[in-house]
């Protein structure tokens, strides 16, 4: 494939926090007596108080959103990088094909959690740095002009139909993780080494 330069999406991409949110989020629904199916269902992709908002409107979303972040910070237990974020990371850097992270999550919890999962990123986008949030293209278009490159000639890798959405609208083409419906559908990071090729 031809390109200049791969977005990662954060959560469910290149970290897997999937037991970790999952959990937080189960013990969010249970408290506030919401159907956990539905907050389950709502929330990826998502920041915490865009999920809250969608599924308690009746609720001060932003005070939820950011007690949820709160509980986000201190919980890593189970953080971990994504099967072949590594590899792949260090591919990227070996032919010399930039990359950046576009993430839903704040700074704090972005850079905690990559932390916990050994990535650093040199450009990294997060949501309290964005006007507009993921199904929004904002974030990928600014990752794109950050790195230098046009985003037509991009590619965003994702497992979230919203985030799919944002990197369709940036006018890039998508990799999709978990099924999500994409130019590129694959199985796991693994699968892009030949792109680095």
């Amino acid at each position: 494939m031809d390109i200049d330069a791969v977005l990662f999406d954060m959560d469910g991409t290149l970290v897997d926090s999937d037991a970790v949110v999952e959990r937080l989020w189960r013990q969010w629904a249970r408290e506030n007596d919401t159907d956990v199916d539905l907050v389950l269902e709502t929330m990826p992709g998502r920041p915490a108080e865009d999920t809250v908002r969608a599924v308690r409107p009746d609720l001060d979303a932003a005070a939820h959103g950011r007690a949820q972040l709160e509980r986000e910070y201190l919980d890593l237990d189970g953080v971990v990088a994504a099967p072949g974020a590594h590899e792949l990371l260090a591919a990227l850097d070996e032919a010399r094909v930039p990359w950046a992270v576009v993430t839903s999550a704040d700074t704090r919890l972005a850079e905690l959690r990559l932390g916990a999962a050994g990535v650093v990123a040199t450009t990294l986008v997060t949501r309290d740095r964005l006007t507009h949030g993921k199904p929004h293209p904002e974030g990928y278009l600014l990752a794109a002009e950050r790195l230098g490159v046009d985003p037509a000639r991009c590619l965003v890798v994702e497992d979230t139909a919203t985030g799919a959405t944002a990197g369709r609208d940036a006018g890039a083409r998508v990799a999709g993780l978990k099924g999500t419906e994409s130019d590129l559908p694959i199985s796991t990071l693994t699968d892009l080494l030949e792109v680095t090729r």
